[in-house]
């Protein structure tokens, strides 16, 4: 009875100790939001139009070049001055720009894709409109991402045209094989490794200006990713000797694909662990939480535990965060309803996480599949990127050009769940930064990938200035 009296006191005294800690932190608001659009917003958002009115749709191991040299036009003939006095060199549609510094120490890369993925379904605007309406541009690309593409060329060719000259080298880098994770940043790197370049920071796609990241956290929030989780597309596959479905036997090859799907979906293999970058992700954004949510997001020491087994249930794109990840995707069996397959198929889509990474989270899924009589067939996979260090030189200095940019923009570190052509830079450059500097609310999140995808133009300006400060940034570095 003594033990069991300690116990509850025990944990009492823990839950007021984190009760006072979030007490004790001083709530905090997201004070920044863009200023009304003016005559630049509006001048940029022709320029972004005229980029997305360029089809650049691209399709899994096609070369299409014709469309890529249209848009090669297009950016010749917005940004004169960019092709005039930086050097080009184009690979199989794939752009790399050189401007020289003062100095070779440091050098930098900007970089966003051309490709957009297919435009499907009924739109309220057309796919390559470019339409200016409701203080937006449409269409396809717009926020993924010719909105960052337009903004640091626009960058430079302001630079340009008040005869600055950097401190270090800048180079400019889009692929056009983004959407399909082919190799045209491979080939870039294989250009820049050729030359000898390191590179200090690369700047691409990835996080952005996220509102309301973690729902109950209101305003805008500079989610700057720092890695990416690993991938795989998985295959599955079930045998038999077949037969008529009017006698079936046990474990026939759906029904073993489906046993293994229910023990995956139900007792997951992965583990689930706060990385430090996750960890500093919701000690940045605590403040700023309603108090129940403070009170969790900042006293993880506490509540972890309780975490890492509801987040997932609170949101998939948090929970992912802490695991790696298996999605079922596709399926085949029989041709025929009354016959048992001879072979039945399954693929899936695994991206893995530091903690359990390509290797040991393959190992675990190829054992739980042999469990079930199923051959796994592995028909592709890499592994995750290496963080960019949170306290390192090239973080903070991103960190502090955002703040300097957007004044009472709050940042934090982002776990990217997806995959960016920043990945292939890593062999060159130990800073590569995932962030985007525009404004993606909830219509621009759906519209990805989506329909009616759109960004509001009063957020292009900053997007211009963060990369012109980025460029400047270098000299105080």
């Amino acid at each position: 009875m003594k033990y069991m009296l300690l116990i509850p006191a025990s944990i009492l005294t823990l839950l007021l100790i984190a009760v006072v800690r979030a007490l004790l932190t001083p709530g905090k608001r997201s004070e920044y939001a863009p200023p009304e659009a003016d005559g630049r917003a509006l001048m940029l958002a022709g320029k972004l139009s005229k980029m997305i009115s360029c089809d650049t749709t691209s399709h899994a191991n096609m070369h299409e070049p014709e469309k890529f040299l249209a848009f090669h036009r297009v950016l010749r003939e917005l940004f004169p001055l960019v092709h005039q006095k930086l050097e080009l060199t184009v690979i199989e549609g794939n752009l790399l720009y050189y401007w020289k510094g003062k100095s070779r120490e440091k050098p930098i890369l900007l970089m966003s894709h051309q490709d957009v993925v297919p435009a499907d379904g009924e739109w309220i605007h057309a796919p390559f409109s470019g339409d200016i309406a409701d203080g937006k541009v449409w269409g396809r690309g717009a926020s993924d991402t010719k909105c960052s593409v337009m903004a640091f060329f626009e960058a430079v060719e302001e630079l340009l045209a008040e005869g600055y000259v950097p401190d270090c080298d800048v180079y400019l880098a889009s692929s056009c094989t983004e959407e399909w994770a082919g190799d045209g940043a491979p080939k870039i790197v294989g250009e820049l490794k050729r030359r000898g370049v390191e590179l200090f920071i690369v700047c691409d796609e990835g996080g952005g200006i996220i509102s309301e990241p973690i729902g109950g956290i209101k305003g805008n929030f500079a989610m700057v990713g720092v890695f990416e989780k690993g991938k795989a597309d998985v295959k599955f596959t079930a045998r038999s000797t077949g037969g008529h479905a009017s006698a079936p036997g046990k474990n026939t090859p759906v029904a073993r694909l489906a046993a293994f799907v229910n023990e995956v979906e139900t007792h997951t293999p992965f583990k689930r662990r706060f990385l430090p970058e996750v960890s500093a992700m919701f000690t940045r954004l605590a403040p700023y939480a309603p108090f129940g949510l403070k009170l969790v997001m900042g006293n993880l020491w506490l509540f972890g535990p309780v975490m890492k087994n509801v987040l997932g249930k609170i949101s998939a794109q948090a929970g992912a965060m802490l695991q790696t990840t298996i999605a079922f995707t596709m399926q085949s069996g029989s041709d025929a309803y009354n016959v048992i397959p001879q072979e039945a198929t399954l693929g899936a889509n695994m991206r893995f996480i530091p903690h359990q990474g390509e290797k040991e989270s393959l190992e675990l899924i190829k054992a739980l599949a042999a469990k079930h009589g199923l051959e796994t067939e592995v028909i592709h996979s890499n592994d995750y990127t290496e963080p960019v260090d949170i306290n390192g030189e090239a973080f903070k200095l991103v960190e502090r050009v955002i703040s300097e940019t957007f004044p009472g923009l709050p940042v934090s570190p982002y776990v990217m769940t997806g995959a960016t052509d920043a990945q292939f830079y890593q062999p060159i450059c130990t800073g590569c930064i995932r962030f985007a500097p525009v404004i993606y609310g909830p219509e621009q999140m759906k519209g990805m990938h989506g329909l009616n995808e759109n960004i509001e133009y009063n957020c292009l300006p900053g997007a211009v200035d963060f990369y012109q400060n980025l460029i400047r940034a270098q000299k105080r570095s």
